[in-house]
């Protein structure tokens, strides 16, 4: 992974780009991550908005918390009440 410092990062953005097929580029401030630079990839813009939204990663946790408490259902029993067919 390569790490760059954001008084040091002179090079353009498409020259940063340009590696990131090979390992992410992390910008530090003070030799703290601030930002990362990362490949999209095999990724759609609606995976990253989640990813990044405070509200859903909560549902997420509390939803497994949830499930680790009280228990769940398999997949296989939700499709049987849902009445659909084992795939």
């Amino acid at each position: 992974m390569k790490m760059i410092d954001i008084t040091q990062a002179s090079a353009t953005l498409a020259e940063y780009t340009s590696n990131l097929t090979e390992e992410p580029v992390i910008i530090t401030n003070d030799g703290q991550p601030v930002a990362a630079l990362v490949t999209l990839e095999n990724v759609d813009m609606e995976t990253i908005s989640l990813s990044t939204n405070p509200k859903f990663i909560a549902l997420i946790e509390h939803s497994r918390a949830r499930r680790r408490s009280e228990g769940g259902i398999s997949s296989s029993q939700m499709r049987q009440r849902l009445g659909l067919n084992e795939v």
